[in-house]
């Protein structure tokens, strides 16, 4: 069982797909982390974010194990990741691990940019996750204030909408809807009523068929 969770920068996605996970018993993965630590890598071994050769060479020989590094979850780590997310050979070296953790028994939770369209197009179900820029601006400006980061509000917004053109504007797996996704927008639900609405459109979605048995219903 595969749900793919698609969608921008702070729009809920990581969250609901922690709880969706949970929810389930299913296994998660946040693919942005990916990107998060090749880019980490990148830079510790004083190459250039897009630096080609060296994004491709720690992409490849990137040790999953470290993806708990809590440095990864800061707001230059996720711009630094969307510029090391635009090489192509980045996404394919990173695309075999996806694919091998999207078939865990008995599911999978995947989360990111381009699962409904590249990673994972054969998903049971797959849901788009959006909210306006102004919104997910203020909860990543709350998000960054509880962890002592003092950034404007207005440069946390202008973070966003540059993220958004570099992340929908690549040439190799842009970030979009994939065609058979739910749109699930989070303007104005709180995390309680968008993961409710969320998991009511997977059982809408592939519950009938009694796929999710294998896992934890409540």
């Amino acid at each position: 069982m595969i749900i793919a969770i698609d969608g921008p920068a702070a729009s809920g996605k990581g969250t609901l797909a922690k709880r969706i996970a949970d929810h389930f018993g299913f296994h998660c993965l946040d693919t942005g982390l990916l990107y998060r630590a090749v880019a980490r890598d990148v830079v510790r071994a004083g190459f250039r974010g897009d630096d080609t050769w060296a994004a491709v060479a720690y992409a490849r020989g990137l040790d999953p194990a470290t993806l708990d590094d809590q440095a990864l979850r800061g707001a230059a780590a996720g711009d630094a990741a969307s510029v090391v997310a635009k090489i192509p050979e980045v996404r394919r070296a990173l695309l075999a691990y996806q694919r091998a953790f999207s078939r865990r028994e008995p599911g999978a939770v995947l989360d990111g940019r381009d699962i409904g369209t590249v990673v994972c197009p054969d998903a049971d179900a797959k849901i788009f996750v959006t909210a306006t820029p102004e919104i997910r601006a203020e909860r990543r400006f709350l998000e960054l204030k509880s962890r002592g980061d003092a950034s404007p509000y207005d440069k946390v917004l202008a973070m966003i909408r540059e993220r958004d053109a570099r992340d929908s504007g690549r040439a190799d797996a842009p970030m979009k809807p994939a065609d058979d996704a739910i749109l699930l927008d989070t303007t104005e639900l709180d995390i309680e009523t968008a993961f409710d609405a969320a998991v009511g459109l997977i059982l809408r979605k592939i519950g009938h068929r009694g796929a999710l048995q294998t896992g934890k219903t409540g």
